[in-house]
């Protein structure tokens, strides 16, 4: 799917090194405290779409949030009140149906890439250092998203690196 065919509103959340690494493993690679009590406020009582590499590494359903789960395994069973599906398209279409307000894609790497051109918003904890891993952000397109505000902060005793909150704006 290459265009955007529902009023659901798709915010894409992620946080990400210079380097545009996000993961090493299946895990975070950081300890961002500021950036986890963000994700927590942003996505209180919404949906959240997700793969199912990255539900696993949740190790159980974020409370107060419904997990759509994006997966190739026809096997796979989310938890009561929370729903697998093949494709983002059928995430979306799901939403639709439900006249959701808001979706907020949370990763991991693949899906990001193919929720990206289809994102509204973009909210994205820019760490201010290059890190190994193995799952990467795509590169934004400085044609196509526009920086909204901007937010830095300096590493402490919570808080690994520098870091910024950054939300951009679909041109």
């Amino acid at each position: 799917m290459t265009l955007k065919t529902t009023n659901v509103k798709l915010i894409l959340l992620v946080a990400k090194a210079k380097n545009r690494v996000i993961g090493k493993d299946n895990q975070l690679i950081w300890k961002l405290s500021a950036d986890l009590k963000r994700f927590k406020h942003l996505t209180t009582g919404h949906f959240l779409l997700m793969g199912r590499k990255t539900y696993e590494s949740l190790g159980r359903p974020l409370p107060n949030r419904t997990h759509l789960i994006i997966t190739r395994n026809s096997n796979f069973k989310a938890p009561e009140g929370h729903f697998v599906f093949h494709s983002v398209e059928e995430a979306l279409i799901f939403c639709t149906k439900r006249q959701l307000e808001k979706l907020f894609v949370i990763g991991g790497g693949e899906i990001y890439k193919e929720a990206l051109p289809l994102c509204d918003i973009l909210e994205i904890t820019e760490v201010e250092a290059n890190l190994e891993g193995d799952t990467f952000f795509p590169e934004l397109n400085p044609d196509l998203w526009k920086e909204k505000e901007r937010e830095e902060f300096p590493a402490d005793e919570t808080n690994e690196y520098p870091y910024a909150f950054v939300t951009y704006e679909k041109r």
